[in-house]
């Protein structure tokens, strides 16, 4: 039986999963790569490290006994706006800066005032630091020379995709991502471009998330160790495939998503621009998603490992994340007192304000890491309750609720996050962005009739959280103190910075 190849790209890492064509998993593997902050507010990734991150991810792939001679086709996702600016010979003239990336503020200000009408009815979207046309604005003023050298861009999977087959090129959904794109009119927008500093020819060509781009070449295969020749399907964002992966197609299905970063996606059947949300096409043609998103959701865990768990000694040959989690249980609900904001890269959703900060409020001396990690669980459900108010605002129609990311795997946090919204979740399985882009694999080369033949034949509900009443009622009551906590600090970090 034919095998099917998916590599996500996510802020964190790569991660490629493999299906065969009845979506039966056969195996995944992941590698980690860094995200430079050599300023406060700052996020950077080097273009080289993805590759050397699939190249070691798809040998550990085929370490488990995967057999990618059998392989049919492969489709990536990435992260979104995140532009790799590189010369005439499609090399990075440096480090690309991510979405997470908070520099753009004043950038952005001007584009508020000077374009905001523009940019929203064009793009559907408000401006923001996390967008790439202000990131490519604050170059134009700080790094002239890169945006003068700068002949071709593409996106993270799309570069990656681009070393395996020498094609360059990107999809529709991938290009709403950059605050360039017409919307209406399905094109790139030559005033918003100009206004970036690219040159219009700069752009790639825009192609379907479900087309062949290109096989991969010699010298590709040789390195990673996937077929030549084997077909490589274009794929999308990270965020449009893992919502399709999850099951999300319909209109009125929400997913909420704890992953690096957090999201509550609504779909829906029309576009729905709103100034606090993100407006782009869904997988399925014709449909739509509005996204609310904090900035860090399982990131706050992995930087909560690092911090303070990296040195950990686990006697038990237990995993950190299961030690954090066993800690994390035995702390009630409330942590004893202790609240997080988990605002370590600025906020998006619903605050749009790049000063605020992470903060851990209710200390005590009785207060015990359990409490700190209990909160920081608790906490990221809270800012993913936050987001869920802007959408309940715009009254989108909700049927079902999807569960995803890589926070859904813990049982504690899963229960935490039905509790504080109060409603019954779905955990899909595998249900991820690598499983969605599999799908999409096996769709570009026939496997599938369409993409919602995939789903319908490939991905299955693993378990279903309905909320306890209890913790519900007592969560209500915290989510209140929450907000009020942020209310309070928010003109402190903005007074900080002036």
């Amino acid at each position: 039986m034919k095998l099917l190849l998916g590599i996500d790209y996510g802020t964190g890492g790569c991660k490629p999963t493999g299906l065969d064509e009845t979506g039966r998993f056969v195996g995944e593997a992941s590698t980690e790569f860094q995200t430079y902050h050599d300023h406060p507010g700052w996020s950077e990734q080097e273009p080289q490290d993805w590759w050397k991150a699939l190249c070691a991810s798809v040998k550990k792939l085929a370490a488990q006994g995967v057999d990618l001679s059998q392989l049919a086709a492969c489709a990536l996702d990435g992260s979104t706006h995140n532009a790799v600016l590189m010369d005439g010979a499609f090399k990075p003239l440096r480090r690309t800066i991510m979405w997470t990336d908070q520099r753009a503020t004043t950038e952005c200000e001007a584009l508020r005032s000077g374009w905001g009408e523009k940019i929203f009815s064009t793009c559907y979207q408000m401006p923001a630091p996390t967008w790439t046309l202000p990131q490519l604005m604050w170059l134009k003023t700080h790094e002239p020379e890169v945006l003068a050298k700068t002949e071709h861009v593409l996106f993270v999977k799309d570069y990656v995709r681009y070393l395996l087959t020498g094609h360059a090129a990107t999809d529709y959904i991938e290009a709403q991502g950059t605050l360039f794109w017409d919307m209406k009119n399905v094109r790139w927008d030559p005033d918003l471009v100009e206004l970036a500093g690219l040159k219009l020819a700069a752009l790639p060509a825009i192609i379907k998330p479900t087309d062949v781009v290109g096989g991969v070449t010699a010298a590709a295969a040789a390195a990673t160790g996937l077929p030549e020749g084997l077909p490589v399907v274009c794929g999308s964002s990270d965020s449009a495939v893992e919502d399709y992966g999850a099951g999300a197609v319909d209109p009125g299905d929400l997913i909420i998503k704890l992953a690096t970063a957090g999201n509550v996606n609504s779909m829906t059947a029309a576009a729905h621009p709103h100034p606090k949300t993100l407006t782009y096409s869904h997988i399925v043609p014709g449909m739509w998603y509005s996204v609310s998103a904090t900035n860090a959701a399982a990131l706050c865990q992995r930087w909560w490992r690092d911090a303070f768990y990296k040195s950990e000694v686990i006697a038990t040959g237990q995993s950190v994340w299961d030690v954090i989690n066993a800690e994390a249980e035995g702390s009630p609900i409330g942590a004893n007192g202790i609240f997080f904001h988990p605002y370590l890269q600025g906020e998006r959703c619903p605050y749009w304000d790049a000063n605020l900060r992470a903060s851990f409020t209710g200390v005590s001396i009785s207060s015990t890491r359990g409490d700190f990690s209990r909160a920081l669980l608790e906490g990221v459900a809270f800012s993913l309750k936050d987001c869920y108010g802007t959408l309940e605002e715009m009254r989108l129609d909700v049927k079902r609720i999807f569960l995803i990311g890589g926070g859904a795997r813990s049982k504690l946090w899963s229960e935490i996050v039905a509790n504080v919204f109060n409603c019954a979740v779905q955990v899909p399985t595998p249900g991820d962005a690598s499983f969605g882009a599999c799908l999409l694999a096996g769709t570009g080369v026939g496997i599938f009739a369409d993409v919602k033949d995939a789903v319908a034949k490939c991905l299955h509900v693993d378990r279903t959280i309905t909320p306890d009443p209890v913790a519900a009622a007592r969560y209500d009551h915290l989510f209140g103190c929450y907000r009020k906590i942020h209310d309070a600090l928010a003109p402190v970090y903005r007074m900080r910075k002036e």
